[in-house]
């Protein structure tokens, strides 16, 4: 057998959203101000309100709106594969399943959440909402997301992978959206940053600025975060929830289950729900967090409190981070170029809930390598890192002779990222 193919009928898609802020409540954000917890109405010029209920709740499970899961189904239940030949090209008797986001029509899991902001907007009559990506899948997903509620959207992408991945620019084009490379002269903050630095390559923290000052000084417009945020990750369940259905089918069981990091939305949609039961203590399933060297928050950063930008626009969030001035590297994971990791990611780092580990860009790359030439998907490079760390956990079970199951997030795929691979086999991709 070549790859199992575990699928669920759309009406298995889950109804509901998990909150795990019900299971482990995490420190507020504080008015960078007054250094008191933030009052949710501050957040209103910027947010949907909806939203904002979303961030702050405890409520343990909420309930996906209908008008949003007939778009889900456009895609979802996402398949389940077990990765036989991946399996058989490592040698080892470990049984590797992994969740395929990167069959939304944006090729990620970002729309998991961006038509569940996308949608609250419209209810509440937003005419135009503004953000910022990294590697651009993000964009995408929200330009998508924008075109199916008729609403304007402005995203700030980041000038390295403007540059790295240009069709990914285009897709956000077709889907309707305006995208500028970030810095850009659209904004005080990237004019600013363009005087001072014209030669950078950009960062998430200061596209996210941008997309802030846009909404703030625009009363038609609302701001969208990809990740990061409480209820991102609360939409991003999805993921998890489907995949404990889907192993019901089986007879088997996730032992490690792993996911890519940079904010953290497609590692917490794939974890949370088994993080559920760990806490519950129905289960002792290893949680492996996965990020890039070249900008190592969860293992390299410190647990504080700090803003979410650069222009320090944003409220103070509690979250392992490298320092909101950060620049990291143009490294081809653009999506993971963030110098914070989500609140919820940071606590369960934090509580030791959840391990953190970091690679290095050429060593991924073979990973991806090795993955796409035994289960014939060419995986983007954020990805990647789940998928060098499922083979490295695979690896182990060969050395110790243990038949543990494996579980990772393929986030999305890399059909955009043609560029970095063309690197990568020319010798050109630097090893950061």
């Amino acid at each position: 057998m070549d790859r199992t193919k575990i699928l669920l009928d759309e009406n298995d898609m889950p109804k509901q959203w998990y909150n795990i802020l019900a299971d482990l409540p995490v420190e507020p954000p504080l008015n960078p101000a007054t250094r008191e917890p933030m009052n949710p109405k501050d957040l209103e010029p910027i947010f949907a309100k909806e939203l904002i209920k979303q961030e702050i709740s405890s409520e343990r499970y909420i309930t996906i709106p209908e008008e949003v899961r007939e778009i889900y189904k456009l895609w979802r239940p996402s398949p389940l594969y077990r990765a036989h030949r991946l399996e058989k090209v490592l040698g080892t008797p470990a049984r590797i399943y992994y969740k395929n986001e990167g069959v939304s029509p944006a090729g990620s899991h970002k729309p998991n959440t961006a038509i569940a902001q996308a949608y609250y907007n419209m209810k509440e009559g937003t005419e135009r909402i503004s953000t910022e990506t990294g590697a651009g899948q993000w964009g995408s997903a929200l330009s998508l997301s924008c075109n199916y509620f008729d609403i304007e959207c402005k995203v700030y992408m980041v000038r390295s992978s403007y540059y790295q991945k240009p069709y990914r620019k285009s897709l956000i084009n077709l889907w309707g959206a305006n995208v500028v490379p970030s810095p850009s002269p659209d904004t005080q903050f990237g004019r600013k940053i363009l005087e001072m630095y014209p030669d950078t390559t950009g960062s998430l923290g200061i596209a996210i600025s941008e997309a802030i000052e846009d909404a703030a000084l625009n009363d038609n417009t609302k701001y969208a975060l990809g990740s990061v945020l409480n209820h991102t990750c609360l939409h991003q369940t999805v993921v998890g929830l489907e995949t404990q259905k889907q192993f019901e089918m089986t007879e088997d069981y996730p032992d490690i289950v792993i996911g890519c990091c940079g904010g953290g939305s497609n590692l917490a949609g794939v974890s949370l729900p088994y993080i559920r039961d760990n806490i519950a203590g129905k289960t002792n399933i290893r949680i492996i967090a996965v990020e890039p060297s070249a900008c190592p928050s969860l293992t390299g950063g410190k647990f504080e409190y700090d803003f979410g930008d650069m222009a320090q626009m944003t409220p103070l969030l509690k979250m392992y981070t490298l320092g909101s001035g950060f620049i990291p590297p143009a490294i081809h994971a653009g999506g993971l170029r963030y110098h914070g990791a989500s609140p919820i990611v940071s606590k369960l780092v934090a509580d030791k809930l959840m391990e953190a580990r970091a690679y290095h860009q050429v060593e991924v790359f073979d990973a991806a390598v090795t993955f796409a030439r035994s289960e014939g998907i060419a995986p983007a490079p954020e990805s990647s890192h789940a998928i060098k760390a499922a083979i490295d956990e695979a690896i182990k079970c060969k050395q110790t002779g243990q038949e543990k199951t494996i579980l990772f997030n393929l986030s999305g795929h890399g059909h955009f990222d043609m560029g970095s691979y063309d690197k990568y086999f020319s010798g050109d991709l630097s090893n950061e």
